[in-house]
């Protein structure tokens, strides 16, 4: 769907050194609660999977069933915002590149996501190109776990996306301009991006741009019901 990429919210690393974030490499979005944080990483998984690219879905807080609706409504609103109609063959095309894992009750462990991905390999021929993982507790997670998924992400030859939650009564910020939670952890992510919430409107701004210097301002505007990029 060509149509997608004039208003993915991915049109802000048109402005980035490598106009994305590339095999190998973690990326994290940033936001408070209820920001629109599992919208705006659909939308990236939309960007992998109409480029025929194979994605897996982590989910540590909502079960397949729910990902899936979440998946249709983001389709439909796209649809709309593109004024086209539906597609079957887009449709096919997401339930055929996406595989959704789901690790609930704090199930989740590192080594439970290596053999499921294993098993996506050897049972279904499934390698995934990218990996979604959305509700990892930042806040608590250990260092370590993002050391395995940069392994994992080199593993694949694959990219992996997180949200992280931040919170309005804690500001700390790094020397870099990197935010809580992840102010000690942005030596592993390549990309970087932090959802804003602004009187003017919702901006997604770029904050990391692997090893280059970040110019001030950025940022492409969301439309703040449907989080695509307004031109």
């Amino acid at each position: 769907m060509k149509e997608f990429i004039s208003v993915s919210p991915l049109k802000v690393l048109d402005k980035s050194s490598r106009k994305g974030l590339g095999p190998g490499n973690l990326g994290v979005l940033i936001a408070r609660a209820g920001a629109g944080k599992t919208a705006c990483l659909i939308h990236i998984a939309f960007d992998n999977i109409f480029q025929q690219k194979k994605l897996v879905h982590v989910s540590l807080e909502e079960s397949p069933d729910k990902i899936m609706s979440y998946y249709n409504v983001m389709y439909s609103d796209l649809l709309k915002s593109l004024n086209v109609a539906d597609d079957h063959e887009h449709r096919t095309c997401i339930d055929k590149e996406r595989m959704i894992l789901a690790y609930l009750n704090r199930s989740f462990e590192i080594d439970r996501l290596r053999a499921s991905l294993r098993n996506l390999k050897n049972e279904l021929a499934f390698i995934p190109n990218a990996l979604i993982v959305d509700g990892l507790d930042f806040e608590n997670a250990e260092k370590t776990i993002f050391e395995d998924f940069k392994e994992i992400a080199e593993e694949l030859e694959a990219e992996i996306w997180f949200s992280a939650l931040s919170h309005r009564h804690i500001t700390d910020v790094n020397e870099r301009g990197i935010p809580y939670p992840c102010h000690k952890l942005d030596d592993l992510f390549s990309i970087m991006m932090q959802l804003l919430p602004e009187s003017s409107g919702v901006f997604l701004k770029l904050l990391k741009d692997h090893d280059n210097p970040i110019l001030d301002g950025i940022s492409v505007k969301l439309d703040p019901a449907t989080f695509l990029a307004l031109s």
